[in-house]
This record gives C-alpha cells, sequence and structure tokens, in this order.
C-alpha cells in the first residue's frame, strides 16, 4: 500500500559532498555543505506545504526515490539516498531513518531531465510487516 507519493523540485544535493569544516572554540565540526542545507530547506518547505509532515511513519517501508538531475555527469545514489532519507525524518514525514522503518530502497535511481531537477519519492508499507514485526 502506497503511503506516500511526492514530488520535491530542485536539484538534489548529497549531504557528503563539499562537506564545511568549522572551528568551535578548540573543536572542529564537520557540516554539510551551505547548497546541501539550502536545498535541505527547501525540501523540508516543500513537504511541509503538501502536509506530507502529518505522516509520520514509524512502521517499515520501501522507499522509492527516482532522481532526475540537470546533467547525465555520474552521482553516488547511495549518497543521495541517504540524503532524501535525512529530509524525510527532518520534514517529520519518517519517524527514523534506521532499518526498522527504511527498510528497502527498491527501485531507486538516477536518471537526466535538464530542465526539471527533482526527485520522485514513493513510501510504500511492506507487505510483510505483520511477519516483519513479529520477527523484529
Amino acid at each position: 500500500m502506497k503511503l506516500l507519493e511526492v514530488t520535491v523540485l530542485g536539484q538534489p544535493v548529497t549531504k557528503k559532498n563539499s562537506q564545511r569544516i568549522v572551528r568551535i572554540g578548540q573543536y572542529h565540526k564537520i557540516l554539510p555543505s551551505k547548497q546541501y542545507t539550502d536545498y535541505q530547506s527547501e525540501a523540508v518547505s516543500q513537504l511541509e506545504q503538501l502536509r506530507a509532515s502529518m505522516l509520520k511513519i514509524d512502521r517499515p517501508v520501501n522507499a522509492r526515490y527516482v532522481y532526475y538531475m540537470p546533467s547525465k555527469r555520474r552521482v553516488d545514489l547511495t549518497n543521495l539516498m541517504e540524503a532524501t532519507d535525512d529530509i524525510l525524518v527532518a520534514a517529520h514525514v519518517l519517524a527514523d531513518d534506521n532499518r526498522d522503518i527504511v527498510a528497502a530502497h527498491d527501485g531507486s535511481r538516477v536518471l537526466y531531465d535538464k530542465k526539471i531537477p527533482r526527485v520522485e519519492i514513493t513510501l510504500e508499507e511492506m507487505e510483510d510487516y505483520e511477519q516483519w514485526k513479529d520477527n523484529g
């Protein structure tokens, strides 16, 4: 059963590329790039406007993300998925992004669309949820 099907507009950005190292007192801290924080803020805003944040999903789902990038430059799918998982948690769509909630990313892939970069997000309840719950 589909729990959510939504499109987030804007060029998807990974969290790990171009990280910033900042100094806080005598310690150093690694922060995501400004480009990522801007993307995350915009994505969370779009999800809140769609009222997707009312879901707060806390059961196993297959999170399928189809990314449409504006260039054919190679990009790391795993890093994109991790960033989208984190955005869905920040937007309160998912209660967490651990293995008990984001159980799979089946069907996720990267495609090309020069004019409309975006990510199409589909969250589907795992068909074997009851079996999953009993074995957990």
